[in-house]
């Protein structure tokens, strides 16, 4: 088992490497880049005078390609990295912040190259797999034995509802970060008119679909959770801070939902919901850090 779990810690290193590169790479394709022109020329009275002019282009599509390669590097190295650890663990990585975090990155990878092969854009890249970087940063920060296997407690040994419940909230919140890239995206759209940037009508559907994805999977996390409460602590509903987080959050998006298929909301009003969103899912990531609660062994 030892072996097993460095190997997976290896694996997530490469990851992390592969992953930082990725999203240097997608920057530098979304930021673009700038071509400096000089002219010189002759006045009447025999003088030069020489000016020049700056032109913005699109990024090198070189760098988006080699986004999208090493996302996929990222991507191959962080599912090793959750395998080996679930062979040794015998489980689904998510009894701890390290566990949770790892099989995170791998679903941010999974949601996002999904994303850009759907709509063929990697300008999300610069957002959403830097999210994932970030990710990987948080990871190497935490505890080194939080790496360790550790048998369960006795409210997590519950396998079959811990891995639908934990992991349904893993990738409802990897669709949310590609909503918000593509909130993003969208608001810096509208204000400067970027012109190598996808389209706002293209934006706001990736948006949208991102919510219609995580929506139901957050909405599964909370009926679950209060059912597998019910099973480990007597009550369906206890007003954890970590699930009431989860419950905010999922009233934002249902919000986001309700005003753009029934009110018709779109543009800069739907992208700021989306923000508001997204900055909801992380506060329900890490806010039991600062309030503890039921959630707040293991550091989840």
């Amino acid at each position: 088992m030892e072996t097993l779990v460095k190997l997976s810690f290896y694996c997530f290193a490469a990851s992390s490497l592969a992953l930082g590169a990725a999203a240097l790479s997608y920057i530098a394709f979304a930021v673009g880049r700038v071509r400096v022109r000089r002219a010189t020329l002759a006045t009447s009275t025999g003088a030069t005078v020489t000016s020049s002019t700056a032109d913005f282009l699109p990024g090198s599509a070189s760098a988006g390609r080699y986004g999208t390669l090493l996302t996929w590097f990222g991507g191959i190295f962080a599912f090793l990295a959750v395998l080996l650890r679930s062979i040794a663990a015998e489980r689904l990585p998510t009894a701890n912040m390290y566990e949770f975090s790892l099989t995170f990155v791998l679903a941010i990878c999974m949601m996002y190259i999904l994303f850009e092969r759907m709509y063929s854009i990697r300008q999300l890249g610069a957002i959403v797999v830097t999210i994932a970087f970030g990710m990987t940063l948080y990871i190497w920060s935490l505890p080194a034995d939080l790496r360790e296997v550790t048998p369960l407690i006795p409210a997590l040994q519950a396998k079959p509802m811990m891995t639908i419940h934990v992991s349904s909230a893993i990738f409802a919140y990897a669709t949310f970060s590609v909503s918000f890239a593509s909130a993003i995206l969208y608001l810096i759209k509208s204000k400067r008119n970027i012109r190598w940037l996808p389209s706002l009508e293209i934006l706001d559907d990736v948006g949208f679909r991102a919510v219609g994805i995580g929506f139901p999977l957050l909405s599964m996390v909370l009926i679950l959770g209060s059912i597998w409460a019910h099973d480990a602590w007597g009550v369906y509903w206890s007003w954890d801070p970590k699930e009431t987080a989860a419950l905010f959050t999922w009233l934002v998006y249902a919000v986001y939902l309700h005003t753009r298929t029934l009110r018709g909301w779109r543009g800069d009003r739907s992208a700021i919901i989306l923000l508001l969103g997204f900055a909801a899912v992380i506060f329900t990531y890490y806010g039991n850090y600062f309030f503890g609660g039921l959630h707040a062994y293991g550091g989840v």
